[in-house]
């Protein structure tokens, strides 16, 4: 089973809205919800240059401009690192996001580090520094999933929470069978169409679950994929998810040679996306009798 941290960026800017009203108890007189986000990627990607693996990243970064309710160019600026496992460096990076965010824009910054590692020793909350009377204290707000309770997470009507519950199900690894882990993502499905959901958050959000944390074993994902197009009637994906998923599987293709990057793409989609035999020798642009071949070979190893 692995985790696919990628995703947190689309999720993000899916359900963002429901990030405030998740964090922040009173965001709707805080925030300008309605007005709408603009999510700063490449103005960050600009002041932190990185060359940490895109497809497989230590942790996932995101600047988001927010309105307030104190008028009409009132804004502050919203910092979330997604952290996936131990780093002792990590308040001083925190730190230095802040100051030249800070010194860019000169707006109100609050940070958020979710904690998606299984480390519980791990919990970094401030950076500090004193010397000679000279003193720097920059706290930030913390939230560790493996520490948050299932119980109070099932109860909450918050979508955001569904994706807590997603990542805290792939902690699980390890500690119960692939087929526990298996029913538990059933059982998170079903919770999810039970709630009073936007579709297009449902959407988002089922495809998150779907594809954060996929089964190592072939025969699990194909009894999933199943169950899942039982419990939805085949509901088509989100776009949000899907571009970001393609988008990807594009670059990956274009490190490899021209045969081979049609052969992976192919694979990809047939393996990560519910699209028709189609629909993925459109996207790929092979022949439909070439997809077909492919997606016997998957069904039969």
């Amino acid at each position: 089973m692995k985790r696919d941290d990628a995703l947190w960026k689309a999720i993000l800017e899916d359900v963002f809205d429901d990030f405030l009203r998740f964090f922040v108890p009173n965001a709707e007189k805080i925030f300008d919800i309605e007005r709408g986000f603009v999510f700063l990627d490449k103005e960050l990607e600009q002041l932190f240059p990185s060359n940490q693996d895109e497809f497989n990243p230590k942790y996932v970064d995101k600047l988001v401009k927010v309105f307030t309710n104190e008028g009409n160019e009132q804004w502050i600026l919203v910092h979330i690192e997604v952290q996936g496992a131990t780093d002792k460096g990590f308040s001083k990076r925190m730190f230095t996001y802040f100051y030249r965010i800070f010194d860019k824009y000169q707006r109100p910054i609050t940070a958020f580090a979710i904690l998606t590692d299984r480390n519980k020793q791990f919990h970094p909350t401030r950076f500090e520094q004193n010397y000679l009377g000279t003193k720097l204290l920059y706290d930030y707000t913390t939230f560790k999933i493996i520490e948050q309770d299932e119980n109070e997470l099932m109860l909450s009507e918050s979508p955001f929470a569904i994706v807590i519950l997603t990542v805290k199900t792939a902690l699980l690894k390890g500690k119960v069978s692939d087929n526990e882990l298996f029913d538990q993502k059933i059982n998170l499905v079903k919770r999810l169409l039970s709630k009073q959901f936007d579709k297009d958050k449902i959407r988002a959000l089922m495809n998150f679950l779907k594809l954060y944390v996929r089964f190592e074993k072939k025969d699990l994902i194909t009894k999933f994929d199943k169950e899942l197009d039982t419990l939805t009637n085949k509901q088509q994906p989100t776009m949000g998810i899907e571009e970001f998923v393609l988008t990807r599987e594009r670059k990956l293709g274009e490190l490899k040679g021209i045969e081979k990057k049609n052969l992976d793409f192919v694979q990809n989609l047939l393996t990560k996306t519910d699209f028709d035999n189609a629909k993925i020798a459109e996207l790929a642009g092979v022949k439909v009798t070439f997809v077909q071949k492919e997606r016997l070979k998957l069904q039969k190893s």
